[in-house]
């Protein structure tokens, strides 16, 4: 997924101050919007990356995880999307994952693919009722966009919100609801407004990928550098970016 990433986007960045720091010996959730097909990918950079040292799961449409079976050995389990009985296969797999005091649950509470700028945020109800049934957990918003800057790819942007604790909040399903759509709704508006202004030192690489416009265009410069004794950069750009 690094490889295929880095070959699709100019680079993987996550806001500052960076990933979330989350306590040892408590599972988390993160929870997050749902822009595109691109998010279990991201997902599986920054849990095998930033989180290397917790197992990571999530939920799937159970008949899209039937046409790829292989991702049930990277920790993704099926549900009956829109359906009581799915309602319940979320609840009862992820409250057996979140015993583990190490895992990470991923959810894109969307439900289903989202322009980043729609407002209001809806959430699907399943991690409220999952919030207001686990234990210890921390439960992270993460917000997601995947704006094009100033070269030929596209930049993968992603920004960690405020961690709220299921154990010192005993909240109703109706106000975890509220309180899961206002954070992440927080942390949606903060990365948007970061991603207009196109800079990038308010961001921390994650993945530096693909850069130029390749063909006889790269080639053209490539040659112009060598005869002038320069460095070829292919971005428009500064190359740090």
């Amino acid at each position: 997924m690094r490889r295929y990433m880095r070959r699709s986007f100019h680079a993987v960045r996550v806001s500052k101050p960076g990933v979330a720091k989350l306590p040892p010996g408590r599972p988390a959730i993160i929870y997050t919007n749902h822009p595109s097909w691109w998010d279990p990918a991201l997902f599986i950079v920054l849990g095998t990356g930033a989180f290397a040292d917790r197992p990571g799961y999530g939920p799937m449409d159970a008949a899209a995880l039937d046409r790829y079976r292989f991702m049930r050995r990277i920790g993704l389990f099926g549900i009956e999307a829109g359906t009581r009985r799915g309602a319940a296969q979320f609840l009862r797999t992820s409250l057996r994952i979140l015993k583990n005091p190490d895992a990470m649950l991923w959810v894109t509470a969307e439900g289903a693919f989202t322009d980043p700028r729609e407002r209001p945020v809806r959430l699907q109800p399943g991690v409220a009722h999952l919030a207001s049934r686990v234990g210890n957990a921390v439960i992270v918003p993460l917000a997601i966009e995947y704006p094009f800057w100033n070269e030929r790819y596209p930049e993968a942007l992603c920004r960690f919100g405020e961690a709220l604790h299921a154990k010192a909040n005993r909240a109703t399903v109706e106000d975890w609801q509220v309180l899961l759509e206002a954070q992440l709704t927080a942390t949606m508006e903060t990365l948007a407004a970061q991603a207009r202004t196109r800079d990038f030192n308010l961001f921390e690489p994650v993945i530096q990928g693909a850069a130029g416009i390749g063909g006889i265009y790269d080639s053209w410069h490539r040659l112009s550098a060598l005869v002038h004794g320069e460095c070829f950069r292919p971005e428009h750009d500064d190359p740090e970016r």
